[in-house]
């Protein structure tokens, strides 16, 4: 009676075989899971920083007295796709609020809702008829 039992003694390595392929069932989608989420992350904040930028353009342009078409227009250039841009004055402070939705999928419960506003003090215009004293 010969045994066929292999160098080791006991059945080799093809018994682990069933443990790997349930290990990386359970892991891969882990890590694709975990991809995605550190994706949308990046993606999320990447939009809120453009919120920012859009809301501080708008607000520039409003206190150099730009008409506020075109303060709603500089911020919409900089925003991201779909986001509402409200721009009001306040006294001698104008405000530029931009809210947009966050990408991603929000049939999931992602969807986040994402806000930025600047203030900016109004710059006073000198009318042409006027001297500064400079010089003078």
């Amino acid at each position: 009676m010969s045994s066929s039992k292999g160098p080791g003694g006991g059945r080799g390595r093809r018994g682990d075989q069933g443990f790997v392929t349930a290990e990386a069932a359970v892991v891969l989608p882990t890590l694709v899971l975990f991809t995605m989420a550190l994706v949308w992350a990046l993606l999320t904040a990447s939009a809120q920083i453009q919120c920012v930028d859009a809301a501080r353009a708008g607000a520039r342009a409003m206190a150099r007295q730009d008409p506020a078409s075109g303060a709603v227009a500089a911020a919409r250039q900089a925003a991201p796709r779909g986001a509402s841009v409200v721009v009001r004055r306040d006294g001698d402070l104008v405000r530029v609020e931009v809210v947009a939705d966050s990408p991603g999928p929000e049939a999931l419960g992602l969807g986040l809702r994402l806000r930025a506003e600047a203030v900016a003090s109004a710059e006073e215009t000198v009318s042409v008829g006027e001297t500064s004293g400079v010089g003078a």
